[in-house]
Protein backbone atom coordinates (compact mmCIF):
# COMPACT_ATOMS: atom_id res chain seq x y z
CA UNK A 1 0.00 0.00 0.00
CA UNK A 2 2.87 2.38 0.72
CA UNK A 3 4.20 1.72 -2.77
CA UNK A 4 0.84 2.68 -4.31
CA UNK A 5 0.76 5.87 -2.27
CA UNK A 6 4.30 6.65 -3.43
CA UNK A 7 3.25 6.16 -7.08
CA UNK A 8 0.25 8.45 -6.57
CA UNK A 9 2.47 11.01 -4.87
CA UNK A 10 4.93 10.90 -7.78
CA UNK A 11 2.06 11.34 -10.21
CA UNK A 12 0.79 14.28 -8.18
CA UNK A 13 4.15 16.05 -8.22
CA UNK A 14 4.60 15.54 -11.97
CA UNK A 15 1.13 16.94 -12.67
CA UNK A 16 1.73 20.13 -10.71
CA UNK A 17 3.78 21.67 -13.53
CA UNK A 18 1.80 24.48 -15.14
CA UNK A 19 -1.14 23.96 -12.81
CA UNK A 20 -1.64 27.75 -12.53
CA UNK A 21 -1.29 28.40 -16.27
CA UNK A 22 -4.20 30.04 -18.08
CA UNK A 23 -6.21 27.60 -20.16
CA UNK A 24 -4.35 28.72 -23.28
CA UNK A 25 -1.84 25.90 -23.25
CA UNK A 26 -2.42 22.82 -25.40
CA UNK A 27 -5.22 22.04 -26.27
CA UNK A 28 -6.57 25.54 -25.65
CA UNK A 29 -9.61 25.11 -27.87
CA UNK A 30 -10.89 22.09 -25.90
CA UNK A 31 -10.01 23.56 -22.52
CA UNK A 32 -11.79 26.77 -23.48
CA UNK A 33 -14.91 24.80 -24.35
CA UNK A 34 -14.85 22.90 -21.06
CA UNK A 35 -14.22 26.05 -19.02
CA UNK A 36 -17.02 27.91 -20.79
CA UNK A 37 -19.44 25.05 -20.18
CA UNK A 38 -18.50 24.95 -16.49
CA UNK A 39 -18.97 28.70 -16.06
CA UNK A 40 -22.27 28.56 -17.93
CA UNK A 41 -23.51 25.74 -15.69
CA UNK A 42 -22.78 27.95 -12.71
CA UNK A 43 -24.05 31.23 -14.16
CA UNK A 44 -26.87 30.30 -16.53
CA UNK A 45 -28.38 26.86 -16.02
CA UNK A 46 -27.17 24.43 -13.39
CA UNK A 47 -28.34 21.29 -15.20
CA UNK A 48 -25.87 18.71 -16.48
CA UNK A 49 -28.16 17.88 -19.41
CA UNK A 50 -27.92 21.44 -20.75
CA UNK A 51 -24.25 22.18 -21.53
CA UNK A 52 -23.68 25.40 -23.45
CA UNK A 53 -20.72 27.24 -24.88
CA UNK A 54 -20.01 30.96 -25.40
CA UNK A 55 -20.17 31.02 -29.18
CA UNK A 56 -22.82 30.90 -31.93
CA UNK A 57 -24.50 34.03 -30.70
CA UNK A 58 -26.32 35.00 -27.53
CA UNK A 59 -27.18 32.28 -25.03
CA UNK A 60 -28.51 29.69 -24.79
CA UNK A 61 -26.01 27.84 -26.99
CA UNK A 62 -26.65 24.21 -26.10
CA UNK A 63 -24.24 21.63 -27.50
CA UNK A 64 -24.38 17.87 -27.99
CA UNK A 65 -21.35 16.49 -26.18
CA UNK A 66 -20.52 13.71 -23.77
CA UNK A 67 -21.90 13.96 -20.23
CA UNK A 68 -20.06 16.96 -18.82
CA UNK A 69 -18.83 15.33 -15.63
CA UNK A 70 -15.73 17.48 -15.11
CA UNK A 71 -17.37 20.84 -15.99
CA UNK A 72 -20.38 20.08 -13.78
CA UNK A 73 -18.17 19.20 -10.81
CA UNK A 74 -16.21 22.39 -11.43
CA UNK A 75 -19.44 24.42 -11.71
CA UNK A 76 -20.42 23.10 -8.28
CA UNK A 77 -17.08 24.35 -6.98
CA UNK A 78 -17.72 27.73 -8.65
CA UNK A 79 -21.07 28.09 -6.91
CA UNK A 80 -19.43 27.60 -3.54
CA UNK A 81 -16.07 29.35 -3.94
CA UNK A 82 -16.40 31.51 -7.06
CA UNK A 83 -14.85 31.09 -10.51
CA UNK A 84 -11.26 29.85 -10.37
CA UNK A 85 -10.16 27.94 -13.48
CA UNK A 86 -7.60 25.96 -11.51
CA UNK A 87 -10.54 23.93 -10.19
CA UNK A 88 -10.85 22.34 -13.64
CA UNK A 89 -7.23 21.24 -13.55
CA UNK A 90 -7.56 19.91 -10.01
CA UNK A 91 -10.65 17.82 -10.80
CA UNK A 92 -8.89 16.35 -13.83
CA UNK A 93 -5.81 15.63 -11.72
CA UNK A 94 -7.89 13.77 -9.16
CA UNK A 95 -9.28 11.49 -11.86
CA UNK A 96 -5.75 10.91 -13.18
CA UNK A 97 -4.41 10.06 -9.74
CA UNK A 98 -7.41 7.78 -9.21
CA UNK A 99 -6.46 5.88 -12.37
CA UNK A 100 -2.95 5.36 -11.00
CA UNK A 101 -4.43 3.75 -7.88
CA UNK A 102 -6.93 1.63 -9.85
CA UNK A 103 -4.15 0.31 -12.10
CA UNK A 104 -2.15 -0.71 -9.05
CA UNK A 105 -4.99 -2.96 -7.88
CA UNK A 106 -5.81 -4.06 -11.44
CA UNK A 107 -2.26 -5.25 -12.19
CA UNK A 108 -1.81 -6.84 -8.76
CA UNK A 109 -4.95 -8.92 -9.41
CA UNK A 110 -4.23 -9.63 -13.10
CA UNK A 111 -0.68 -10.88 -12.52
CA UNK A 112 -1.11 -12.04 -8.91
CA UNK A 113 1.79 -9.81 -7.95
CA UNK A 114 2.06 -6.73 -5.75
CA UNK A 115 5.21 -5.81 -7.67
CA UNK A 116 3.30 -5.77 -10.94
CA UNK A 117 0.68 -3.56 -9.32
CA UNK A 118 3.29 -1.05 -8.21
CA UNK A 119 4.97 -1.07 -11.62
CA UNK A 120 1.69 -0.47 -13.49
CA UNK A 121 0.91 2.46 -11.20
CA UNK A 122 4.39 3.93 -11.70
CA UNK A 123 4.28 3.51 -15.47
CA UNK A 124 0.94 5.27 -15.78
CA UNK A 125 2.10 7.96 -13.36
CA UNK A 126 5.00 8.96 -15.63
CA UNK A 127 3.61 8.47 -19.15
CA UNK A 128 3.96 11.79 -21.02
CA UNK A 129 0.32 11.82 -22.14
CA UNK A 130 -0.90 10.82 -18.71
CA UNK A 131 1.18 13.49 -17.01
CA UNK A 132 0.33 16.36 -19.29
CA UNK A 133 -3.33 15.65 -19.97
CA UNK A 134 -3.74 14.61 -16.35
CA UNK A 135 -3.77 18.33 -15.49
CA UNK A 136 -5.68 19.85 -18.40
CA UNK A 137 -9.32 20.94 -18.24
CA UNK A 138 -10.52 18.13 -20.55
CA UNK A 139 -12.88 15.12 -20.23
CA UNK A 140 -10.54 12.32 -21.33
CA UNK A 141 -8.91 11.65 -17.97
CA UNK A 142 -12.29 11.14 -16.31
CA UNK A 143 -13.29 8.75 -19.11
CA UNK A 144 -10.10 6.72 -18.68
CA UNK A 145 -10.65 6.51 -14.92
CA UNK A 146 -14.16 5.09 -15.28
CA UNK A 147 -13.14 2.83 -18.17
CA UNK A 148 -10.21 1.33 -16.24
CA UNK A 149 -12.31 0.88 -13.11
CA UNK A 150 -15.08 -0.73 -15.17
CA UNK A 151 -12.71 -3.20 -16.82
CA UNK A 152 -11.11 -4.10 -13.49
CA UNK A 153 -14.41 -4.61 -11.67
CA UNK A 154 -16.01 -6.50 -14.56
CA UNK A 155 -12.99 -8.75 -15.14
CA UNK A 156 -12.96 -9.72 -11.47
CA UNK A 157 -16.68 -10.42 -11.57
CA UNK A 158 -16.53 -12.58 -14.70
CA UNK A 159 -13.29 -14.44 -13.93
CA UNK A 160 -13.34 -14.79 -10.14
CA UNK A 161 -16.95 -14.90 -9.02
CA UNK A 162 -18.81 -18.17 -9.40
CA UNK A 163 -22.10 -16.63 -8.39
CA UNK A 164 -23.06 -13.15 -9.57
CA UNK A 165 -24.89 -11.02 -7.06
CA UNK A 166 -27.21 -8.47 -8.61
CA UNK A 167 -25.53 -5.60 -6.79
CA UNK A 168 -22.15 -6.61 -8.29
CA UNK A 169 -23.64 -6.70 -11.80
CA UNK A 170 -25.27 -3.31 -11.27
CA UNK A 171 -22.03 -1.85 -9.92
CA UNK A 172 -20.08 -3.00 -12.98
CA UNK A 173 -22.84 -1.80 -15.32
CA UNK A 174 -22.80 1.60 -13.59
CA UNK A 175 -19.06 1.93 -14.09
CA UNK A 176 -19.36 0.98 -17.76
CA UNK A 177 -22.19 3.50 -18.18
CA UNK A 178 -20.16 6.26 -16.53
CA UNK A 179 -17.23 5.50 -18.83
CA UNK A 180 -19.42 5.66 -21.94
CA UNK A 181 -21.13 8.83 -20.76
CA UNK A 182 -17.80 10.45 -19.88
CA UNK A 183 -16.79 9.90 -23.51
CA UNK A 184 -18.32 7.33 -25.89
CA UNK A 185 -14.88 6.21 -27.10
CA UNK A 186 -14.82 4.17 -23.89
CA UNK A 187 -16.77 1.66 -26.01
CA UNK A 188 -13.29 0.24 -26.63
CA UNK A 189 -13.73 -1.43 -23.23
CA UNK A 190 -16.91 -3.22 -24.33
CA UNK A 191 -14.92 -5.54 -26.62
CA UNK A 192 -12.74 -7.16 -23.91
CA UNK A 193 -15.80 -7.39 -21.67
CA UNK A 194 -17.68 -9.29 -24.38
CA UNK A 195 -14.68 -11.57 -24.90
CA UNK A 196 -14.57 -12.38 -21.19
CA UNK A 197 -18.30 -13.08 -21.17
CA UNK A 198 -18.02 -15.42 -24.16
CA UNK A 199 -15.13 -17.27 -22.50
CA UNK A 200 -17.20 -17.60 -19.34
CA UNK A 201 -20.20 -18.89 -21.30
CA UNK A 202 -18.13 -21.65 -22.91
CA UNK A 203 -16.08 -22.50 -19.82
CA UNK A 204 -18.63 -24.82 -18.29
CA UNK A 205 -18.97 -22.58 -15.25
CA UNK A 206 -22.16 -20.97 -14.02
CA UNK A 207 -23.33 -18.38 -16.53
CA UNK A 208 -26.36 -16.11 -16.31
CA UNK A 209 -27.28 -14.83 -19.78
CA UNK A 210 -29.72 -12.19 -18.53
CA UNK A 211 -27.15 -10.76 -16.11
CA UNK A 212 -24.53 -10.74 -18.86
CA UNK A 213 -26.96 -9.00 -21.23
CA UNK A 214 -27.83 -6.40 -18.60
CA UNK A 215 -24.16 -5.83 -17.89
CA UNK A 216 -23.48 -4.71 -21.47
CA UNK A 217 -26.84 -3.57 -22.80
CA UNK A 218 -27.92 -1.34 -19.91
CA UNK A 219 -24.93 1.06 -20.25
CA UNK A 220 -25.47 1.31 -24.02
CA UNK A 221 -29.17 2.09 -23.53
CA UNK A 222 -28.29 4.76 -20.96
CA UNK A 223 -25.83 6.31 -23.43
CA UNK A 224 -28.45 6.36 -26.20
CA UNK A 225 -31.04 7.92 -23.89
CA UNK A 226 -28.59 10.60 -22.79
CA UNK A 227 -27.68 11.39 -26.39
CA UNK A 228 -31.35 11.68 -27.32
CA UNK A 229 -32.06 14.01 -24.40
CA UNK A 230 -29.14 16.33 -25.14
CA UNK A 231 -29.57 16.14 -28.90
CA UNK A 232 -33.20 17.23 -28.63
CA UNK A 233 -32.28 20.76 -27.57
CA UNK A 234 -28.68 21.12 -28.81
CA UNK A 235 -27.87 23.65 -31.52
CA UNK A 236 -24.39 22.21 -32.11
CA UNK A 237 -24.24 18.46 -32.71
CA UNK A 238 -20.56 17.81 -32.16
CA UNK A 239 -20.48 14.11 -31.32
CA UNK A 240 -22.93 12.83 -33.94
CA UNK A 241 -21.70 15.41 -36.44
CA UNK A 242 -18.09 14.24 -36.26
CA UNK A 243 -19.22 10.63 -36.62
CA UNK A 244 -21.60 11.25 -39.52
CA UNK A 245 -19.65 13.89 -41.44
CA UNK A 246 -16.07 12.74 -40.96
CA UNK A 247 -15.51 9.31 -39.41
CA UNK A 248 -18.03 7.18 -41.29
CA UNK A 249 -17.40 8.71 -44.75
CA UNK A 250 -13.64 8.20 -44.32
CA UNK A 251 -14.17 4.58 -43.26
CA UNK A 252 -16.55 3.96 -46.17
CA UNK A 253 -14.06 5.43 -48.63
CA UNK A 254 -11.22 3.29 -47.25
CA UNK A 255 -13.29 0.15 -47.80
CA UNK A 256 -14.23 1.11 -51.35
CA UNK A 257 -10.92 2.43 -52.65
CA UNK A 258 -7.42 0.95 -52.44
CA UNK A 259 -5.94 4.44 -52.57
CA UNK A 260 -8.12 5.67 -49.69
CA UNK A 261 -7.27 2.55 -47.70
CA UNK A 262 -3.57 3.11 -48.29
CA UNK A 263 -3.84 6.73 -47.17
CA UNK A 264 -5.74 5.66 -44.05
CA UNK A 265 -3.17 2.95 -43.34
CA UNK A 266 -0.41 5.56 -43.62
CA UNK A 267 -2.21 7.77 -41.10
CA UNK A 268 -2.68 4.72 -38.90
CA UNK A 269 1.08 4.20 -38.76
CA UNK A 270 1.57 7.88 -37.96
CA UNK A 271 -0.92 7.82 -35.11
CA UNK A 272 0.60 4.62 -33.70
CA UNK A 273 3.89 6.51 -33.60
CA UNK A 274 2.21 9.41 -31.84
CA UNK A 275 0.72 6.99 -29.32
CA UNK A 276 3.99 5.16 -28.67
CA UNK A 277 6.21 8.24 -28.47
CA UNK A 278 4.04 11.15 -27.42
CA UNK A 279 1.47 9.49 -25.16
CA UNK A 280 2.99 6.32 -23.68
CA UNK A 281 6.68 7.17 -24.00
CA UNK A 282 9.39 5.19 -25.83
CA UNK A 283 10.65 3.12 -22.90
CA UNK A 284 7.22 2.07 -21.61
CA UNK A 285 6.03 1.40 -25.16
CA UNK A 286 8.91 -1.03 -25.70
CA UNK A 287 8.17 -2.80 -22.41
CA UNK A 288 4.44 -2.94 -23.23
CA UNK A 289 5.08 -4.45 -26.65
CA UNK A 290 7.21 -7.17 -25.07
CA UNK A 291 4.59 -7.62 -22.39
CA UNK A 292 1.99 -8.88 -24.83
CA UNK A 293 4.24 -11.81 -25.74
CA UNK A 294 6.20 -12.34 -22.52
CA UNK A 295 3.57 -12.22 -19.78
CA UNK A 296 4.04 -13.89 -16.40
CA UNK A 297 2.68 -17.42 -16.05
CA UNK A 298 0.46 -16.15 -13.23
CA UNK A 299 -1.62 -13.91 -15.53
CA UNK A 300 -5.36 -14.48 -15.08
CA UNK A 301 -6.43 -13.58 -18.62
CA UNK A 302 -4.31 -13.03 -21.69
CA UNK A 303 -7.42 -12.53 -23.78
CA UNK A 304 -8.26 -9.44 -21.69
CA UNK A 305 -5.06 -7.75 -22.84
CA UNK A 306 -5.24 -8.92 -26.46
CA UNK A 307 -8.91 -8.06 -27.00
CA UNK A 308 -8.37 -4.64 -25.41
CA UNK A 309 -5.45 -4.11 -27.78
CA UNK A 310 -7.46 -5.26 -30.82
CA UNK A 311 -10.35 -2.94 -29.95
CA UNK A 312 -7.97 -0.03 -29.36
CA UNK A 313 -6.17 -0.52 -32.67
CA UNK A 314 -9.50 -0.76 -34.53
CA UNK A 315 -10.61 2.46 -32.84
CA UNK A 316 -7.41 4.23 -33.89
CA UNK A 317 -7.84 3.03 -37.47
CA UNK A 318 -11.48 4.09 -37.70
CA UNK A 319 -11.55 7.29 -35.63
CA UNK A 320 -8.11 8.64 -34.79
CA UNK A 321 -6.88 8.50 -38.39
CA UNK A 322 -9.64 11.04 -39.10
CA UNK A 323 -9.57 13.11 -35.91
CA UNK A 324 -5.78 13.15 -35.64
CA UNK A 325 -5.43 14.28 -32.04
CA UNK A 326 -2.94 12.60 -29.75
CA UNK A 327 -5.13 12.44 -26.64
CA UNK A 328 -7.79 10.55 -28.60
CA UNK A 329 -5.51 7.53 -28.08
CA UNK A 330 -5.97 7.77 -24.29
CA UNK A 331 -7.96 4.48 -23.97
CA UNK A 332 -4.77 2.53 -24.71
CA UNK A 333 -2.61 4.10 -21.98
CA UNK A 334 -3.86 1.94 -19.07
CA UNK A 335 -3.45 -1.14 -21.27
CA UNK A 336 0.17 -0.18 -21.97
CA UNK A 337 0.81 0.26 -18.25
CA UNK A 338 -0.57 -3.23 -17.54
CA UNK A 339 1.33 -4.92 -20.36
CA UNK A 340 4.59 -3.20 -19.43
CA UNK A 341 4.13 -4.16 -15.79
CA UNK A 342 3.56 -7.78 -16.80
CA UNK A 343 6.77 -7.89 -18.80
CA UNK A 344 8.82 -6.25 -16.05
CA UNK A 345 7.34 -8.62 -13.48
CA UNK A 346 8.46 -11.58 -15.60
CA UNK A 347 11.91 -10.06 -16.06
CA UNK A 348 12.27 -9.40 -12.34
CA UNK A 349 11.18 -12.95 -11.56
CA UNK A 350 13.75 -14.33 -14.00
CA UNK A 351 16.53 -12.28 -12.39
CA UNK A 352 15.47 -13.33 -8.88
CA UNK A 353 15.55 -17.01 -9.85
CA UNK A 354 18.82 -16.76 -11.70
CA UNK A 355 22.28 -17.67 -10.41
CA UNK A 356 23.44 -14.06 -10.63
CA UNK A 357 25.34 -13.12 -7.45
CA UNK A 358 23.64 -10.80 -4.98
CA UNK A 359 25.93 -7.94 -6.01
CA UNK A 360 24.85 -8.39 -9.63
CA UNK A 361 21.18 -8.32 -8.63
CA UNK A 362 21.73 -5.08 -6.70
CA UNK A 363 23.45 -3.66 -9.78
CA UNK A 364 20.41 -4.61 -11.89
CA UNK A 365 18.15 -2.86 -9.38
CA UNK A 366 20.31 0.27 -9.51
CA UNK A 367 20.30 0.16 -13.30
CA UNK A 368 16.50 -0.16 -13.27
CA UNK A 369 16.17 2.90 -11.03
CA UNK A 370 18.47 4.88 -13.32
CA UNK A 371 16.43 3.80 -16.36
CA UNK A 372 13.23 4.82 -14.60
CA UNK A 373 14.65 8.26 -13.80
CA UNK A 374 15.80 8.64 -17.41
CA UNK A 375 12.30 7.69 -18.62
CA UNK A 376 10.74 10.32 -16.35
CA UNK A 377 13.06 12.96 -17.78
CA UNK A 378 12.54 11.85 -21.38
CA UNK A 379 8.76 11.82 -20.98
CA UNK A 380 8.85 15.32 -19.53
CA UNK A 381 10.85 16.58 -22.48
CA UNK A 382 8.38 15.02 -24.93
CA UNK A 383 5.45 17.11 -23.69
CA UNK A 384 7.44 20.16 -22.62
CA UNK A 385 6.31 22.25 -25.64
CA UNK A 386 2.67 21.68 -24.70
CA UNK A 387 2.97 23.83 -21.58
CA UNK A 388 3.76 26.96 -23.60
CA UNK A 389 1.09 29.61 -24.11
CA UNK A 390 1.01 33.19 -25.35
CA UNK A 391 1.23 35.58 -22.42
CA UNK A 392 0.43 38.46 -24.78
CA UNK A 393 -2.83 36.83 -25.86
CA UNK A 394 -3.77 36.24 -22.23
CA UNK A 395 -3.00 39.86 -21.26
CA UNK A 396 -4.92 41.21 -24.25
CA UNK A 397 -7.97 39.07 -23.53
CA UNK A 398 -8.04 40.06 -19.85
CA UNK A 399 -7.59 43.74 -20.78
CA UNK A 400 -10.48 43.52 -23.21
CA UNK A 401 -12.65 41.86 -20.58
CA UNK A 402 -12.13 44.95 -18.40
CA UNK A 403 -13.03 47.39 -21.16
CA UNK A 404 -16.09 45.84 -22.82
CA UNK A 405 -19.56 46.26 -21.30
CA UNK A 406 -20.59 43.18 -19.34
CA UNK A 407 -23.57 42.32 -21.56
CA UNK A 408 -21.76 42.96 -24.85
CA UNK A 409 -22.11 40.46 -27.69
CA UNK A 410 -18.97 40.19 -29.80
CA UNK A 411 -17.72 38.71 -33.04
CA UNK A 412 -14.20 37.40 -32.47
CA UNK A 413 -12.10 37.04 -35.62
CA UNK A 414 -10.29 33.91 -34.43
CA UNK A 415 -11.13 30.25 -33.83
CA UNK A 416 -10.31 29.54 -30.18
CA UNK A 417 -12.88 29.17 -27.38
CA UNK A 418 -10.18 29.71 -24.77
CA UNK A 419 -9.54 33.28 -25.97
CA UNK A 420 -13.26 34.03 -26.08
CA UNK A 421 -13.50 32.54 -22.59
CA UNK A 422 -10.97 35.02 -21.20
CA UNK A 423 -12.59 37.91 -23.05
CA UNK A 424 -15.56 36.83 -20.99
CA UNK A 425 -18.32 37.52 -23.50
CA UNK A 426 -20.82 35.60 -25.62
CA UNK A 427 -20.97 35.90 -29.37
CA UNK A 428 -19.38 34.36 -32.43
CA UNK A 429 -15.89 33.07 -33.18
CA UNK A 430 -15.17 33.20 -36.89
CA UNK A 431 -12.36 33.14 -39.42
CA UNK A 432 -11.87 36.83 -40.33
CA UNK A 433 -10.78 35.84 -43.83
CA UNK A 434 -14.05 33.98 -44.52
CA UNK A 435 -16.44 36.25 -42.62
CA UNK A 436 -18.38 38.65 -44.88
CA UNK A 437 -20.18 42.00 -44.43
CA UNK A 438 -23.47 40.11 -44.77
CA UNK A 439 -22.41 37.74 -41.97
CA UNK A 440 -21.49 40.71 -39.81
CA UNK A 441 -24.78 42.45 -40.48
CA UNK A 442 -26.63 39.27 -39.52
CA UNK A 443 -24.70 39.14 -36.22
CA UNK A 444 -25.42 42.82 -35.61
CA UNK A 445 -29.15 42.24 -36.05
CA UNK A 446 -28.83 39.64 -33.28
CA UNK A 447 -27.09 42.14 -31.02
CA UNK A 448 -23.34 41.99 -31.84
CA UNK A 449 -21.75 45.34 -31.04
CA UNK A 450 -18.02 44.63 -31.27
CA UNK A 451 -15.80 42.99 -33.88
CA UNK A 452 -12.41 41.87 -32.52
CA UNK A 453 -9.80 41.45 -35.26
CA UNK A 454 -7.40 39.12 -33.44
CA UNK A 455 -5.95 37.63 -36.62
CA UNK A 456 -5.09 40.96 -38.22
CA UNK A 457 -3.34 39.57 -41.27
CA UNK A 458 -6.30 37.40 -42.26
CA UNK A 459 -8.66 40.27 -41.54
CA UNK A 460 -6.63 42.70 -43.66
CA UNK A 461 -6.48 40.14 -46.49
CA UNK A 462 -10.28 40.06 -46.53
CA UNK A 463 -10.46 43.41 -48.31
CA UNK A 464 -14.26 43.44 -48.60
CA UNK A 465 -14.87 42.89 -44.89
CA UNK A 466 -12.03 45.16 -43.82
CA UNK A 467 -13.23 47.99 -46.07
CA UNK A 468 -16.80 47.62 -44.83
CA UNK A 469 -15.70 47.70 -41.19
CA UNK A 470 -14.14 51.15 -41.71
CA UNK A 471 -17.61 52.62 -41.24
CA UNK A 472 -17.28 51.95 -37.52
CA UNK A 473 -15.00 53.56 -34.93
CA UNK A 474 -12.29 51.62 -33.17
CA UNK A 475 -12.43 51.05 -29.44
CA UNK A 476 -10.27 53.95 -28.23
CA UNK A 477 -8.35 52.40 -25.32
CA UNK A 478 -7.55 49.26 -23.41
CA UNK A 479 -7.42 46.86 -26.34
CA UNK A 480 -4.27 45.61 -28.08
CA UNK A 481 -6.30 44.11 -30.94
CA UNK A 482 -8.31 46.26 -33.36
CA UNK A 483 -11.85 46.30 -31.93
CA UNK A 484 -14.54 47.88 -34.09
CA UNK A 485 -17.59 49.23 -32.26
CA UNK A 486 -20.33 47.90 -34.55
CA UNK A 487 -23.18 49.95 -33.13
CA UNK A 488 -25.40 51.21 -35.99
CA UNK A 489 -25.83 54.46 -34.07
CA UNK A 490 -22.08 55.12 -34.27
CA UNK A 491 -21.61 54.72 -38.03
CA UNK A 492 -19.13 57.35 -39.26
CA UNK A 493 -20.30 60.23 -41.46
CA UNK A 494 -19.90 59.57 -45.19
CA UNK A 495 -19.48 55.81 -44.51
CA UNK A 496 -21.76 54.88 -47.40
CA UNK A 497 -19.90 57.17 -49.79
CA UNK A 498 -16.60 55.58 -48.82
CA UNK A 499 -18.07 52.11 -49.29
CA UNK A 500 -19.33 52.98 -52.78
CA UNK A 501 -15.91 54.35 -53.69
CA UNK A 502 -14.31 51.09 -52.54
CA UNK A 503 -16.81 49.08 -54.57
CA UNK A 504 -16.00 51.08 -57.69
CA UNK A 505 -12.28 50.48 -57.14
CA UNK A 506 -13.03 46.78 -56.59
CA UNK A 507 -14.81 46.60 -59.95
CA UNK A 508 -11.67 48.01 -61.58
CA UNK A 509 -9.54 45.38 -59.84
CA UNK A 510 -7.92 48.05 -57.62
CA UNK A 511 -9.45 47.25 -54.24
CA UNK A 512 -6.13 46.66 -52.50
CA UNK A 513 -4.52 49.74 -54.05
CA UNK A 514 -7.48 51.87 -52.98
CA UNK A 515 -7.14 50.72 -49.38
CA UNK A 516 -3.35 51.08 -49.33
CA UNK A 517 -3.53 54.62 -50.69
CA UNK A 518 -5.73 55.58 -47.73
CA UNK A 519 -3.65 53.72 -45.17
CA UNK A 520 -6.43 51.22 -44.50
CA UNK A 521 -6.24 47.45 -43.87
CA UNK A 522 -2.47 47.37 -43.71
CA UNK A 523 0.07 46.61 -41.02
CA UNK A 524 2.33 49.48 -42.07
Amino acid sequence: MLGVLAAVALGFVLRLKGIHNPLLDHPGWRQGDEASIARNFAALRYNIFYPQTNYNGPPPNYVELELQIVPFLVATFYKIFGVHEIAGRIVTMLFSLGTIAVLAFFARWLFASATAGLLAALFYAIMPGSVYYGRTFTPDTAMVFFMTAALYATARLVIDREGWRMRDVLWCAALIAMALLAKPVAAVAVVPILVLLVERAYSGRTFRPLSALALVAAPLVILLLYDRIVGSHAEWHWASGILALHVLPALRASLQSAGAFGAKAAQFRVMLGVLAYGMIGPAISAAALLGFFLTPATIRSRSLLWSWLAAGLAYIFVVVTVERVDYYTFPLLPLAALAAAGFMQRLIGAIERSAIPAAGKYACAALALAAFAAAVYQNHEIVKPYYAYSKAVYRNAIALDRVLPQAALVVMGHYDPSVLYYIGRYGWEEDPYLWTPLDEQSAMRKGARYFIAIERNRFYRNVELCAWMQRFPLLPAGAQWPVYVTDPKLVKPHADEQWRAFRNAEKRGQARDWLTARGLCTNS
